[in-house]
């Protein structure tokens, strides 16, 4: 009987313990986006296409990695310079382990397992191919082929996608998916020279231009039409100082677009304004397929003028350009159909995992913020961040677009909210838009004035940081009551933070000299000013700057002598005069331009003068 009962009960527990059928899969949405301006939508993505997915996980202890950033970046704090290791820095941005293991049930119920993923080193993002069809099926959504309005350039993307309930909280986000961007150069101005042998030879004897915070006090009358590695040396108070190049500094340059630097060229150019550096060159290191063709004819005005001007100005610190391969733009018949992120994200993760970068690198690409999601555009600036903390100076232009796009015709700019209102509004431009980076607005002639199309204005996603306060605050104070109500957002993250000469750069292209300008002058141009100050430093056996923007505004309140002050000059866009340029800072020049001798002086005085 006792048997009976025995096998009777295991009977009703192996039937109540029996799988039943499967549950649904509960999905939560994770992103849902309007419609995106300037993109048509088209048919179906192909079911059998490619592409690499993003997934994002949290980084629970990033707050206090910022407050280790801000620690180590504050001149007046006793951890000034003492930057973080690499080692340090992931433990700091390492996901919980049940979000690493809620993400790993989720991709092996779909078949996906570790041989399939590729992960960053701190295991905060995981990349993995997979067909559109599954991508469909793990996000529960549909790709579409998206067409560029302007461009007729197409992508794979969704304006919405979800993920299963369980996994919600355990993922920031995952792209590709409601990532509409149009990755940039920001040179606006292109042209032949013109300057007849006459004009040169009058402007050669005219009489230099009186600058008190000069070299010597006088610039050559030459630079007010023609930009040299000699007039940025004079107007920036750096004639004479000649870098170390074997104590470890390095500077380096990005590349995107297939834009290749010329080596040509840049004998060319050496030949032209810095013969010491004759038969020099420089390391080129090629990210997920990257190239740097050496035909004449595909050389890149913007590589050519980032490399040329930031190499000849730091000579013979050793430099790098980063080539890095991939666009954003998805062709539906092509042999192989892979659709990427933006290429910049493969550029961070190189860097990130590089045990000893650059500790200044400059960038002239960029995207509208407005078509950059809020998720991946913070967890993009996160990743500057922890380059900030591990000592490296980033710098990126501000924009060519004045207060609008970075279209740099106001005839076509497209100023309207991409949040679904389509109300009239200012576009300041990602990553320049991160607190964590440096963005460098230009200017023109000598004396300085801002230049028109110098980008500038306040973010719409990120805050304004503390450091950035009292300054802005001054300037939001001057501006008649009501000026562009509605039209910028006076709480953001102002744009840019410094300036630098940004119109009428001499450079060679395909072996002929011409004149070129945009803010993608000015950031290869401020960067170079900050590679030399760290040459400076680290000859001294001091840390480099690392990030720079605290360091930046405390020198502007106390040391105001170290910038010079632009005050002429303003930036239109959608349709209106812009900003313009003001005493202290202003959202066309931020702080202004360097005076890299009173620089040099306080960053090697531990900044007291």
């Amino acid at each position: 009987m006792r048997s009976f009962v025995y096998v009777a009960l295991l009977l009703v527990s192996l039937t109540n313990a029996a799988p039943g059928p499967a549950k649904p899969c509960v999905h939560k949405v994770k992103e849902d986006i309007p419609s995106p301006i300037g993109w048509v939508k088209g048919g179906p993505a192909p079911s059998d296409a490619t592409i690499e997915l993003r997934i994002a996980l949290p980084q629970p202890n990033f707050a206090e990695l910022e407050r280790h950033l801000y620690e180590v970046s504050d001149p007046f704090h006793e951890r000034y310079g003492q930057h973080l290791s690499q080692a340090e820095v992931e433990a700091l941005v390492t996901p919980h382990p049940e979000s690493i293991h809620t993400v790993n049930e989720w991709l092996a119920s779909h078949g996906l397992y570790e041989d399939d993923l590729a992960r960053s080193p701190a295991k905060d993002w995981v990349r993995v191919k997979v067909p559109v069809s599954l991508a469909e099926e793990m996000m529960d959504t549909k790709y579409y082929v998206w067409v560029n309005e302007k461009d007729g350039n197409t992508i794979i993307r969704t304006t919405k996608y979800s993920v299963p309930e369980n996994v919600h909280g355990h993922v920031d986000l995952i792209q590709p998916t409601t990532l509409f961007s149009t990755l940039r150069g920001m040179d606006t101005t292109f042209r032949i020279s013109e300057a007849s042998p006459e004009a040169g030879a009058s402007l050669a004897t005219a009489p230099p231009i009186n600058i008190p915070s000069a070299s010597g006090g006088k610039v050559d009358a030459s630079c007010n039409s023609t930009i040299t590695i000699t007039c940025i040396q004079q107007l920036y108070n750096a004639v004479g100082f000649k870098p170390s190049g074997k104590n470890g500094n390095h500077i380096g340059i990005t590349g995107y677009l297939e834009q290749f630097a010329n080596f040509e060229d840049l004998q060319s150019f050496f030949a032209d304004q810095r013969p010491d550096a004759l038969n020099s060159t420089f390391e080129v290191i090629p990210i997920n397929g990257g190239l740097n063709n050496q035909t004449l004819d595909e050389a890149g005005a913007e590589a050519n003028l980032d490399t040329q001007f930031a190499f000849g100005l730091t000579f013979p610190i050793p430099r790098t350009f980063y080539t890095t391969g991939g666009s954003p733009p998805f062709i539906p018949d092509a042999g192989t159909p892979t659709n990427s992120n933006e290429p910049y994200t493969d550029w961070l993760d190189f860097i990130l995992n590089h045990p000893n970068p650059p500790q200044t690198i400059s960038t002239s690409y960029a995207d509208d913020e407005q078509t950059v999601p809020v998720s991946f555009a913070e967890r993009v600036c996160n990743g500057f961040a922890q380059l900030g903390a591990r000592g490296v100076s980033l710098t990126f232009s501000s924009g060519d677009g004045g207060v609008g796009d970075g279209d740099p015709n106001p005839a076509t700019q497209q100023c309207f909210s991409n949040d679904g209102r389509n109300v009239t509004r200012f576009i300041p431009l990602f990553p320049p838009a991160c607190p964590f980076v440096t963005a460098v607005g230009g200017t023109i002639h000598v004396p300085e004035t801002a230049v028109d199309f110098s980008g500038g204005g306040f973010s719409n996603v990120f805050t304004r940081p503390s450091y950035q306060n009292a300054a802005v605050t001054k300037f939001l104070d001057k501006l008649p009551k009501g000026t562009y109500a509605g039209l910028f957002n006076p709480a953001g993250r102002a744009i840019p933070d410094v300036a630098a000469q940004a119109d009428l750069f001499k450079i060679f292209l395909s072996g002929i000299p011409i004149s070129i300008g945009g803010t993608s002058a000015a950031a290869p141009t401020f960067a170079s000013i900050i590679s030399l100050l760290n040459d400076a430093r680290l000859s001294a056996g001091k840390p480099s700057l690392g990030f720079l923007n605290p360091l930046l505004y405390a020198l502007q309140a106390t040391s105001p002598k170290a910038f010079n002050d632009i005050t002429v000059g303003n930036n239109p866009g959608c349709g209106t005069p812009g900003f313009n340029a003001t005493e202290g800072w202003d959202a066309i020049t931020g702080l202004g331009t360097p005076n890299f001798g009173v620089l040099k002086e306080l960053v090697l005085k531990n900044f007291e003068l």
